[in-house]
């Protein structure tokens, strides 16, 4: 397999793998884990410039992928991604969240998450760009001191979504089959639609959280990965469930077995709720989103399975729904004076440390109060059942992953933007209208890709199942990813193969 360039493949050999691929080739010793960590520091080289979704590759990791301890026996063994540049981080690696307040942060500890990416054998290669704090779906920050803008590889004018925007940009470019993604709001499955991928966010507790946290401190957001491919992502799921004794304040029990041998399986006649509607927000979603995941649901009954139309007004109380999401996004904003304290920054410094909108959210914080946060916890208890009353009657619920089309970068949702708090929350609000109840609740739900738009932009489409049944959603996405191959693992103008 040896090429003039130096590398082990071609950038079409290359593209042609996805994560289980690539192992199985290092365990027929084709290729060994070294080569792939070079390979995947040279696409970076190629399309990064153009896409600025990596922060930085660690150079000691190429020519020694095992520094970190990927597990020799993992399935992946020697796989390279990208970890976010937030949440779950390497002991000895930066980690930053896009904020001048945790600039040069460096990690103490190796949280559970990444220990369960290296039990997996994969191979942490670098950071990916992420907005600040995750707190927007435009990745695009200047908490370097000059303006980074991660971009679509669909169109360098559009954004890849986020948070996990870095991530989602390199594995839709080809540089790596798989890399780290976080969800809190839709971070995970927003990335992966509008980038074309495969994005799951776990139930909440099936994922252990970073060691400083917990699901009672931070109950919406989920670690996760996103890939090319479904049989990657459980395949990855296969070992990111694994939750070290007392490390859930929500203890979920352990998959019934393996995902990755569950997709072999057809998931058998699904009863499939269907929604384009308003889920309690302003304006409707765009039509052509909604006319494609009609267009799955179509799909979905020629593989045999039940579908019916959901009134959403009959799912929650939206007002409630609403309520609770929006007191925890803006009143957790306060904990930030804990941090700049705790890194020495007096409180009337805040601004210079934190951009516009993170830090309008801090100052919006202030209006909560303990009362608030009892109404949001009855709130989240009400609506949580409510849902769970829904996942009775339907298997699944599939409605588009987004309200909207793919935004333009550093756009109407970039967090460097200077507006009214309130009107900039209510517009991202209003795109993540299906996304961010599965956070609130807690119920699973998986991105896939439903195809292109008119403007070749990639659109997803969102299946949430009962709660703990990731299996479920693995399954009825493989059906789907074979029904309709040419949806998945497409190819974008910026690529490897195209550099």
């Amino acid at each position: 397999m040896t090429r003039a360039s130096g590398l082990a493949m071609t950038w079409d050999e290359w593209s042609k793998h996805d994560a289980v691929g690539l192992a199985a080739l290092v365990r027929k010793r084709a290729v060994t884990p070294r080569e792939l960590a070079r390979q995947a520091a040279r696409a970076v080289e190629l399309v990064n410039p153009r896409l600025a979704g990596v922060l930085e590759v660690f150079e000691n990791t190429v020519e020694k992928p095992g520094v970190d301890g990927p597990a020799r026996d993992g399935a992946l063994y020697g796989v390279p991604l990208f970890l976010k540049d937030l949440g779950s981080g390497l002991r000895g690696r930066r980690q930053e969240s896009g904020c001048k307040l945790f600039r040069g942060h460096v990690m103490k500890t190796t949280d559970p998450a990444v220990e369960n990416f290296l039990a997996a054998g994969l191979v942490p290669l670098g950071r990916s760009t992420t907005p600040e704090l995750g707190m927007t779906f435009d990745t695009a920050t200047d908490y370097l001191g000059r303006l980074v803008v991660t971009r679509n590889p669909w169109n360098l004018e559009r954004t890849p979504g986020g948070s996990s925007g870095g991530s989602a940009a390199m594995v839709a470019a080809g540089v790596t089959p798989v890399s780290m993604s976080s969800d809190g709001g839709g971070s995970t499955r927003i990335p992966a639609s509008f980038c074309g991928l495969v994005g799951l966010k776990a139930s909440r507790g099936r994922v252990p959280r970073p060691i400083a946290q917990s699901e009672y401190m931070v109950r919406i957001s989920v670690d996760g990965v996103v890939t090319r491919t479904v049989r990657d992502t459980a395949a990855v799921y296969d070992y990111l469930t694994r939750i070290p004794n007392g490390g859930s304040f929500m203890p979920v029990a352990p998959p019934a077995g393996s995902y990755l041998r569950a997709i072999r399986r057809p998931p058998g006649r699904l009863t499939v709720g269907l929604s384009t509607g308003r889920w309690g927000r302003g304006g409707r979603t765009d039509s052509e989103v909604a006319a494609r995941i009609r267009e799955v649901a179509r799909v979905m009954e020629g593989l045999g399975h039940r579908v019916e139309e959901v009134d959403d007004r009959s799912l929650c109380d939206w007002d409630a729904m609403w309520s609770a999401y929006l007191t925890q996004w803006i009143g957790s904003r306060a904990q930030l004076a804990t941090t700049a304290r705790e890194r020495g920054i007096a409180l009337e410094d805040l601004p210079r440390h934190l951009g516009p909108m993170v830090y309008r959210h801090y100052v919006a914080a202030d209006r909560l109060d303990k009362f608030d946060l009892w109404t949001m916890m009855s709130h989240n208890n009400a609506v949580t059942r409510a849902f769970g009353r829904v996942m009775t009657r339907y298997d699944v619920l599939l409605t588009p992953t987004l309200a909207i089309r793919v935004p333009p970068a550093n756009g109407p949702y970039s967090l460097l933007r200077d507006e009214d708090l309130d009107a900039w929350v209510g517009r991202l609000v209003d795109a993540c209208r299906y996304t961010m109840p599965g956070n609130e609740t807690g119920l699973p739900g998986l991105s896939v890709p439903a195809g292109l738009d008119r403007d070749g932009l990639p659109i997803g489409a969102m299946l949430y199942a009962n709660f703990a049944r990731e299996d479920v959603l693995l399954q009825a996405a493989a059906q789907l990813e074979r029904a309709r191959p040419a949806w998945f693992g497409q190819v974008p103008p910026v690529h490897v193969t195209r550099a």
